[in-house]
């Protein structure tokens, strides 16, 4: 081992220490801390701490980076099962910490890759081959076993220059760049002179060129405005479902939305109405009426039941002159289905804790109106998938996301849930409106920034205007595909030239 290398080399217990808390920090890069600039310096403490470890050894550092992450970043997990969802305590905290092995999974993959297929310590390293797999994995993440894509690293730039490549590349071209610029980092720490200062000109060269494309229209407005309202019930999650609450939450929304006037669009939370419509067919014949003679488009969040197939769906309702339905394609494992064997579900039903499954929408359901705008609509933990909505595009002028986040309390997972949404605005160029039970209402414009928020946990309506907006942004038209396979020839490259230059050096 060289000298230059053991000054670096750490035994692999701190190492592991470290990466934790490495891990843990990165959480402070997203919503409601928003110490974005705190991304590339995590990632580049986790590449530090790769330096002088075997494969295996890498692998271990980059399962505890995972577990600071994941452990500081879902916590609220916990606040789900058991606090909201009734899990008995230790059952819950099981569940919680599989699946946080399960996500720090990526992160040791990832490391490892890096160690193994670069077996130097070089620039190569730094900045293709951890970039690339860091990406790869994310992207992996988001899909694998149903995917779970939260606190991908690019949600976390979405208001920083580096935002500026998601029109193009989307959430995993930014986690990307975020890492590359990890990669600098280290580069400026570890490097000699010469490749300090072209990393310092790289790292400068990247904020010049983004900082110019952030804030570029990739879309444009049809100068048509809808005056919007959206209604936050802010109804506590235990009493949601209990018979008696009933009337009070069907009198809130309604008496909510008489105070309005005249409306284009008004939107209610996921499962506002906490009854089947045939419980209730009066109460939405009502609705049904007033929003016709207002020339009003309502969108509420209910559960409907497909009779001939005996089928509950989480469906949008858009009542009134256009009335159309969307059905939630993207569902919650052990939230909205429960792959379990009959037994199990019936033990579930007995201690009286959710065990029946929803069905999915089918993926070609038609756009829902409103007042003539196409509208691009998901219900809660959908909007996380940002590849999935794309067909919607570039018909979908709006975008309309509905949620019940009083599942994950007073903690940090509705804030980090508005960021993602923020993202998706920014992805394809038009604004989205969030209509949420307990919070965060908020309305997002194209740009991705947010400029109407109401407070959490609060009954209240957040009015605003918004305009439909129409064209392709280069991630609309493409998708995850460049970045997928870019990183993918990237890795081909390092091995190549790492390969390369070994036999070169035997020779």
């Amino acid at each position: 081992m060289s000298l230059q290398l053991r000054r670096f080399y750490v035994s692999p217990a701190p190492k592991r220490w470290a990466a934790f808390f490495s891990g843990a920090a990165l959480v402070l890069a997203f919503e409601p801390f928003a110490m974005a600039w705190l991304a590339p310096v995590a990632l580049a403490a986790l590449i530090l701490l790769l330096e002088g470890t075997t494969p295996r050894q890498a692998a271990w550092t980059g399962f505890c980076f995972g577990l600071g992450l994941f452990t500081a970043g879902t916590y609220w997990l916990y606040i789900s099962l058991n606090i909201m969802g009734g899990l008995w305590p230790p059952i819950a905290l099981l569940m919680m910490l599989v699946f946080i092995v399960l996500l720090a999974a990526y992160s040791a993959l990832a490391s490892y890759g890096t160690v193994r297929l670069v077996p130097g310590s070089d620039v190569l390293r730094w900045l293709v081959m951890f970039p690339a797999l860091w990406t790869l994995t994310e992207w992996l993440r988001g899909w694998a076993f149903t995917g779970f894509p939260w606190l991908s690293v690019g949600y976390s730039q979405v208001e920083t220059f580096l935002g500026a490549l998601a029109p193009m590349l989307g959430v995993y071209g930014v986690s990307w760049a975020t890492a590359l610029v990890a990669g600098l980092l280290v580069c400026l720490v570890r490097a000699g002179n010469i490749l300090r200062g072209v990393a310092l000109l790289a790292g400068v060269l990247i904020f010049v060129v983004l900082s110019r494309f952030a804030g570029y229209a990739w879309t444009t407005g049809t100068g048509k405005e809808l005056r919007v309202s959206l209604v936050q019930g802010a109804v506590s999650q235990d009493l949601k479902w209990t018979a008696e609450q009933l009337e009070p939450t069907l009198k809130l929304y309604r008496d909510l939305t008489r105070e309005l006037g005249p409306r284009d669009l008004i939107v209610w939370p996921e499962a506002a109405i906490p009854a089947l419509p045939f419980e209730i067919p009066e109460y939405l014949q009502e609705l049904h009426t007033a929003m016709v003679e207002s020339d009003t488009q309502l969108f509420t969040g209910i559960l409907t039941l497909d009779m001939e197939r005996v089928e509950f769906k989480n469906t949008l309702w858009a009542i009134g002159p256009d009335e159309r339905m969307y059905h939630k394609r993207h569902l919650v494992m052990f939230g909205e289905y429960f792959p379990l064997p009959r037994f199990v579900r019936d033990y579930m039903r007995v201690m009286n804790l959710p065990s029946e499954n929803i069905a999915e929408g089918s993926a070609d359901q038609p756009l829902l109106m409103a007042k003539g705008v196409p509208v691009a609509a998901t219900i809660c933990y959908e909007l996380a998938f940002g590849a999935e909505q794309l067909p919607f595009f570039p018909q979908a002028q709006l975008m309309v996301n509905v949620s019940n986040d009083a599942w994950f309390g007073d903690s940090i997972a509705p804030h980090q849930h508005l960021q993602i949404g923020q993202m998706r605005a920014l992805e394809v160029g038009r604004y989205l409106i969030r209509a949420t039970n307990t919070g965060v209402t908020a309305i997002v414009n194209p740009l991705g920034r947010v400029v109407e928020r109401i407070p959490q946990f609060v009954p209240g309506v957040l009015n605003g205007t918004v305009e439909g907006y129409v064209g392709v942004t280069p991630y609309v038209r493409w998708g995850n595909w460049p970045v997928i396979s870019g990183m993918l020839l990237l890795i081909v490259a390092a091995v190549v030239t790492r390969r390369t230059q070994g036999r070169t050096v035997r020779a």
